[in-house]
């Protein structure tokens, strides 16, 4: 196991070590050997020890950072724990794009990590000046920016000079000792201070967990959940500087580029599962836009009170095709595993895509018992509907 320490490619952030730094990426990236041990062994012949052991790191994770950034990872140096920190690309520029619309020349970009963040800044037009206390991650930052508008300076997000930016970015480590943490009392810098930053009418914008509780938001500040490929990826505390009048909830759907507001209208109305059922995007439902979606859905409604799935009676179009997964309901059965064993035997189904809501089921465990087989697919969501349990047999739709 190759060391993640930033301090190894510390010595190769200047001018002249970078460029040989990357010969010796190059390098190692064109060694053919695909056993990890024979690899690094071949790159440790041909370069200095702490040279080849730089590179070999580099290039394993600027393999692992294209899914983040694309052909940008190939002229960025990384650390294990910065990459698994940094926005993806999309991401980042989505953000990015709210300050550049806001008509912002600048951004203070505490706790800058690798840059990332400062990159997308700079690419929608606005000087950077980012923030980040360990030596090594901001020397790492200055590498990853050099050549564009962005200054790296060491120091304290607390003490970095924040009331008389523009406006501020601000991304709050949120790991402990013992890896990720999902407790805004353990962020660092600390929650409180996050929230004195997006205090007024500055704008400033922190990135944080999608995680956060609704309860620890401000009602002046907008909160919005953020998704790529279906998976919520962050929430983003916007400041009244940023606020748009009656939003305080916003659920964004990349890279589809849609989204949907509490200010949007809401349809309350809970009913029976009919024709189609569709399960909300993770930002949607992290937002509690539930009922927002219903609205746009043909005759859209929830099937229970508390529940996330939504049924329509005919196939969504327009936006909330997007803002939600679609499943073309085949049958509705009181759940019984010998009776859904059975059905799912009738209908020679061997490829099951099992999913849940408000049921305390294991689906790895329900496959296992279910024991489906044939040359058959398809998907069964399991939901509670009041004291019922169901079992929705469905198709998904494809648009």
């Amino acid at each position: 196991m190759l060391p993640e320490s930033s301090d190894q490619v510390l010595e190769f952030t200047g001018p002249a070590g970078r460029a040989e730094l990357e010969r010796a990426i190059g390098l190692a990236e064109s060694v053919t050997e695909t056993d990890p041990v024979r690899r690094a062994a071949a790159v440790r012949r041909l370069l200095p020890p702490e040279l080849a052991t730089a590179a070999l790191t580099q290039a394993r994770l600027r393999a692992a950072a294209r899914a983040k950034f694309g052909d940008l990872a190939a002229t960025m140096l990384f650390t294990a724990d910065g990459l698994e920190q940094a926005t993806r690309i999309e991401v980042a520029d989505h953000r990015a794009a709210r300050f550049a619309a806001a008509g912002l020349g600048s951004v203070l970009d505490l706790c800058c990590g690798i840059g990332s963040d400062a990159l997308a800044f700079a690419r929608a037009g606005l000087r950077v000046e980012g923030i980040e206390r360990d030596p090594a991650t901001a020397a790492l930052a200055a590498a990853n920016t050099a050549g564009q508008p962005v200054r790296i300076s060491l120091g304290s997000a607390e003490q970095a000079g924040w009331r008389h930016a523009e406006s501020v970015f601000l991304d709050p480590a949120r790991r402990g000792a013992h890896g990720r943490t999902f407790d805004p009392a353990a962020y660092s810098p600390s929650f409180e201070f996050v929230l004195r930053v997006l205090d007024g009418e500055r704008p400033a914008a922190a990135k944080l967990g999608p995680g956060i509780g609704h309860a620890l938001i401000p009602p002046d500040l907008e909160a919005e959940w953020v998704s790529f490929g279906g998976g919520v990826k962050e929430a983003v505390l916007w400041s009244a500087g940023f606020t748009t009048a009656g939003i305080r909830r916003r659920a964004t759907v990349l890279p589809a580029g849609l989204w949907l507001t509490d200010a949007d209208p809401a349809e309350p109305r809970v009913g029976p599962v009919g024709r189609y059922l569709y399960e909300p995007d993770g930002a949607v439902i992290r937002a509690g836009l539930v009922r927002q979606l219903a609205a746009l859905l043909p005759g859209g409604r929830r099937i229970a009170e508390q529940l996330a799935y939504l049924s329509a009676d005919a196939p969504a179009g327009g936006p909330a095709a997007g803002l939600a997964r679609g499943f073309e309901v085949l049958d509705v059965l009181p759940y019984s595993l010998k009776r859904l064993r059975a059905e799912l035997a009738r209908r020679q189904v061997g490829v099951l895509e099992i999913k849940k809501r408000g049921v305390d089921i294991d689906p790895a465990v329900l496959r296992r018992e279910l024991k489906p087989a044939g040359p058959n697919s398809i998907t069964v969501l399991l939901a509670r509907v009041g004291e019922k349990h169901l079992a929705i047999l469905a198709e998904p739709v494809t648009r």
